[in-house]
């Protein structure tokens, strides 16, 4: 044997181990198995591996299934997986069995043989099926660190960064309340709107996003732990379930609960499906804004030009002085990514029979990159882009008062045929609304005076008061 290696054994026989490596003879059999992707556990899910066991080895002390000292030595050696100073040693494949058991024995053995280190003066060895898996199963550990891990990101990472981006659109929403500019339907014009009231919508859409991610929390938090291989909760002591999940809501300070029926949190994945979608409905949302953005901002000189956005980068490797939307368009393929990745969540809920779901490391790496990509996202926009627009104030009056649209008020006063009529002629002819009302006879015969055509055309009464 190679010096490089040693020889570790479980119930299938030995297996050759990198010699420094701390996980052992499942966790190689598993990198050995499935070299399929070259993309690991997400960091922040090896933590909520590491917390649920953590959790379950003082719940365990307490319960009388293991000594103080192991576990106390397991607790320990789970601080600093958590802590990400152990990543290193999960090397298993994403695309691994379904249930995660590969990825649930990796932290088993990875946190046996730490807790063994610190214990090895005492002569105490600790094992990574008896001692760190006592109680549990791969199919309620593996999902429930699922749970956790989003959980967390949702509540620490994505929700205030979309926060922070609602906020930079309500400051201009307000900035630009006062911005009047054509309104377009089917990418055509419109009556007037101000560019307050887009940006007050696209705020909304932010917040309306926080508001669909904070109603599925309750069922995101709640987990499968204590369920062990079916739900049964077979193996476990009495009040296991409650108190080591009691115990993982108090050191995670999430709203993590019980699952209410330990047969569905074992079989299903509802909660991260839910949730799923909800990104998607972000991504949606944020793609319609930076597409909107894109439109505005579109020029310098034949384009719509209501908004000026940051330069940030020379735009072109041929063209000189071009300048492009780059935040508007990486916000966009990160749009798509989300969108991809619930379709993965999605077909991923169909692999579920009868007790379990086997479709569950996949799921979790899609959505905690989801939320990592829109957390980003989030803030990159706020910080990078929407801070720092300008409104093309001038611009947009003009278009505004351009607009053909802008004879809508005129229905009420000579009827909508013959508005339409004043309409077609303006754009036919060049002329704007109120020199095509003149031109075709409307002052003249009495039809309309010259000062309330004024007042029915001036386009800051267009505008309404919705904010």
């Amino acid at each position: 044997m190679s010096e490089e290696f040693r020889i570790e054994h479980d119930t299938m026989g030995e297996v050759k181990v990198p010699k420094d490596a701390l996980y052992r003879a499942q966790t190689q059999r598993a990198v050995e198995n499935f070299p399929i992707s070259g993309k690991t556990l997400e960091s922040a899910h090896v933590a909520a591996l590491a917390q649920v066991k953590k959790a379950a080895a003082k719940a365990n002390a307490e319960l009388g299934v293991l000594d103080e000292q192991r576990a106390q030595a397991i607790q320990e050696a789970a601080d600093a997986v958590i802590s990400g100073e152990y990543d290193s040693h999960f090397p298993i494949d994403v695309f691994q069995t379904g249930s995660g058991t590969s990825s649930n024995m990796n932290t088993n053995e990875v946190l046996a043989s730490l807790a063994s280190r610190a214990l090895e003066s005492a002569g105490v060895d600790v094992h990574p099926n008896d001692h760190v898996n006592a109680s549990q199963s791969s199919n309620d550990v593996f999902p429930t660190s699922v749970h956790v891990a989003v959980t967390k990101a949702l509540v620490s990472t994505l929700i205030p960064a979309m926060e922070t981006l609602a906020a930079s659109l309500e400051k201009k929403a307000e900035e630009f309340s006062s911005v009047v500019k054509s309104g377009r339907t089917h990418l055509m014009d419109a009556t007037p709107v101000t560019l307050g009231q887009e940006f007050g919508g696209y705020a909304a859409t932010v917040r309306y996003g926080i508001e669909r991610i904070e109603a599925s929390l309750p069922r995101v938090a709640e987990v499968p732990l204590g369920g062990t291989a079916v739900g049964t909760g077979i193996n476990t002591p009495e009040g296991f379930s409650a108190r080591v999940i009691e115990i993982l809501a108090e050191e995670t300070g999430l709203p993590i609960t019980e699952a209410r029926n330990h047969f569905e949190a074992q079989a299903n994945r509802d909660g991260l499906i839910e949730v799923s979608g909800q990104l998607r409905t972000i991504a949606y949302g944020y793609m319609k804004i930076c597409n909107d953005l894109r439109w505005m901002g579109s020029g310098p000189n034949t384009g719509l030009g209501e908004i000026a956005i940051p330069d940030l980068q020379p735009g072109s490797s041929i063209m000189p002085g071009k300048v492009n939307p780059v935040i508007c368009e990486a916000t966009i393929q990160v749009a798509a990514q989300v969108i991809g990745n619930d379709t993965t969540v999605a077909l991923s809920s169909t692999n579920g029979a009868f007790e379990l779901n086997v479709g569950i490391p996949v799921m979790a790496s899609n959505l905690l990159e989801s939320i990592r990509l829109l957390a980003n996202s989030s803030r990159v926009m706020a910080e990078k882009m929407i801070n720092g627009l300008a409104a093309n104030e001038e611009r947009a009056r003009f278009l505004a008062e351009a607009s053909p649209s802008i004879v809508t008020p005129l229905n009420k006063v000579i009827g909508y045929e013959a508005a339409a009529k004043i309409a077609k002629h303006a754009v036919a002819n060049k002329m704007t609304v109120k020199e095509a009302t003149i031109d075709l006879g409307f002052v003249e015969n009495g039809s309309i005076t010259e000062a309330d055509l004024d007042k029915a055309l001036d386009v800051t009464t267009m505008i309404g008061s919705y904010r």
